[in-house]
């Protein structure tokens, strides 16, 4: 089995269309996830907060520096994950799929790496 995870990307648009019902859409997505536990392939599923609330820490200069959200130039968001144990990439994209979501949005799918493919001194990338 492999762990995947099923990124939901969003822009300013879809996510005021899934606001304007969101109770519709949280009973759906507590559908979803009853099918994926019943399935017993759910790991983990999570939402962010609104990205107003956020920070970036940007490495492009010689020191990092912090800038409140919300993100000026990004055009979609990062909006919440599902970590599923799945025996195939097949698999985990026939449950993205299935998820919930309005038109517009999109669907990241993408293997998690195990501990033993992470090459040997990356562990700490130069950093403290």
């Amino acid at each position: 089995m492999s762990k995947y995870l099923l990124i939901m990307r969003g822009t300013d648009e879809t996510n005021a269309a899934m606001m304007a019902d969101i109770d519709a859409m949280m009973a759906t997505t507590r559908q979803f996830i009853e099918d994926m536990l019943k399935a017993e392939v759910l790991l983990a599923a999570d939402g962010l907060d609104d990205p107003g609330q956020g920070v970036v820490v940007d490495f492009s200069g010689e020191v990092p520096v912090v800038t409140d959200g919300p993100y000026g130039e990004t055009k979609e968001l990062f909006g919440g994950y599902f970590m599923l144990d799945v025996a195939t990439k097949q698999e985990a994209v026939e449950w993205a799929k299935r998820v919930p979501a309005v038109r517009g949005s999109k669907i990241e799918v993408r293997r998690v790496a195990e501990a033993d493919e992470v090459p040997p001194g990356s562990e700490s990338n130069g950093q403290s």
